[in-house]
């Protein structure tokens, strides 16, 4: 009976990148975005993109040897996409998650805390 053995990809930061990918990009497109964007694709960094109508993203994530690319499509609906003015935000594991999912995820995290003032 053979072993079976679970990879994980390590991911220490997610980067959002705010402007929208052409979602038929492949790896070597969607990289050359992230170098352009970014200014470097490092290791342990996931780089996401979503289509102009937000309903599709691309998650580019460079594992420190090569790189993996994987999509994820919205059957109804649409992800919430940040317009910020800035090119790129980076996210929370948990804001990752909602968006994802295609919740609001800029309510997450330190965007969500009331403080007094």
């Amino acid at each position: 009976m053979a072993a079976r053995v679970a990879a994980v990809i390590r991911i220490d930061v997610i980067w959002l990148a705010v402007e929208p990918l052409d979602m038929r990009a492949g790896t070597e497109a969607a990289l050359g975005r992230v170098v352009k964007v970014f200014g470097e694709a490092r290791p342990h960094h996931a780089y996401m993109f979503a289509n102009r109508r937000a309903n599709r993203m691309k998650v580019l994530v460079h594992d420190g040897i090569g790189v993996w690319l994987a999509a994820r499509r919205l059957n109804a609906g649409k992800f919430v996409w940040s317009t910020d003015s800035s090119h790129t935000l980076t996210l929370s594991r948990t804001q990752f998650d909602a968006l994802v999912l295609g919740l609001p995820w800029q309510r997450l995290g330190e965007a969500g805390i009331i403080r007094v003032i």
